[in-house]
């Protein structure tokens, strides 16, 4: 049996090759300003305007980052000239709402992840895009990074043989008052971290024939912790965990039968991973470890790619991809005793 020499190269373009676009930003948050920081350091697209239902926290946001045009209402932003597309960073509950909203305005969205706070309304934002023939997709930044291209390309060649398993987590320590702890914003680890191993996993599996799930409660009426197990028909087997109350290794890991990928920590961030093959070879993919500046810029730039071309989904993150997570989502959260999806 012959492994290869070599892992295939990355194939993700430079950000500042890519065309500029004039970005609204609705909601300007923590993320708000990641992304802002990173599209100004890394890339040519133009910030031009900011919405908030705060006047005053959008003409904040403005000044921090240079922006000509700040609102204070999500509608003035939707309305606004000038603006090609919407990047909504609500936060989750409004997910939906915000990006149907420019969407009729006649603005292209990129939502926050998760696209929605559950299949329905997911499905809802798709059809939207569809009847207004406008680009929507959901800003899972982790796939849009080089050393995912290295993953797809490594699943999509056979690399690792007949895939058996994947395994991933991902737990972090939040403060008290974070957003995350309130159930009225569709707070919990699962919409928010448990979205990054749980699409992992089904990108691998394909599908969830069957999910096993098991959950407990923080004190704030929020999940604490999930974890699940998931089947595929043709007998793959993906575990994933996640948790608020701290720190996890964050890896993430697919079992085959000629070899075992492993993304290092943290997975979903910038940084290396490497493939163990079953004569004991081990082949690197070498990227520099980094956060949401150094990797947020890159779904900007596939997506303002995208939009010139006139297609209206990115294949690195397809609606039906971010349907089918939120669907399986919905799953666990009925399998927790949580009554129907939010």
């Amino acid at each position: 049996m012959t492994f290869p020499a070599r892992l295939p190269a990355a194939r993700v373009e430079n950000s500042m090759d890519a065309p500029p676009l004039c970005w609204g930003i609705m909601g300007p948050g923590w993320i708000a300003s990641r992304f802002a920081e990173s599209v100004r350091k890394y890339s040519r697209q133009q910030l031009v305007a900011v919405g908030s239902r705060s006047v005053s926290r959008s003409k904040e946001f403005a000044r921090r980052y240079g922006i000509p045009d700040a609102y204070g209402s999500y509608e003035e932003l939707a309305a606004a000239p000038g603006v090609d597309i919407i990047y909504i960073a609500t936060t989750h509950n409004q997910h939906c709402e915000c990006a149907v909203l420019a969407l009729n305005a006649g603005k292209h969205v990129l939502v926050e992840k998760p696209l929605a706070v559950n299949a329905l309304e997911a499905a809802r934002v798709a059809r939207v895009a569809l009847e207004q023939d406008l680009f929507a997709a959901e800003a899972l930044w982790t796939v849009f990074l080089p050393k995912f291209d290295v993953v797809r390309q490594i699943l999509e060649q056979n690399m690792l043989g007949e895939i058996r398993s994947a395994v991933a987590d991902y737990g972090e320590h939040f403060e008290p008052g974070h957003r995350i702890f309130d159930p009225a914003l569709a707070g919990g680890p699962l919409l928010d971290l448990g979205t990054y191993p749980l699409s992992f996993l089904l990108s691998v599996l394909g599908q969830a024939d069957r999910i096993m799930a098991v959950g407990s409660k923080h004190p704030s009426g929020v999940d604490g912790q999930i974890s699940a197990l998931m089947t595929s028909d043709a007998g793959v087997h993906g575990s994933m965990s996640t948790n608020l109350y701290n720190f996890t290794p964050t890896t993430a890991t697919v079992v085959g039968t000629r070899g075992v990928l492993t993304i290092e920590r943290l997975f979903n961030m910038p940084g290396p991973l490497h493939v163990r093959f079953s004569d004991n070879t081990v082949l690197r993919y070498e990227e520099a470890h980094g956060r949401h500046v150094e990797g947020l810029h890159y779904e900007a730039a596939d997506v303002a790619r995208c939009i010139v071309r006139g297609e209206t989904e990115t294949r690195k993150r397809p609606l039906e991809a971010s349907i089918q997570t939120l669907e399986a989502a919905d799953r666990i959260r009925q399998q927790l005793a949580h009554g129907p999806p939010l």
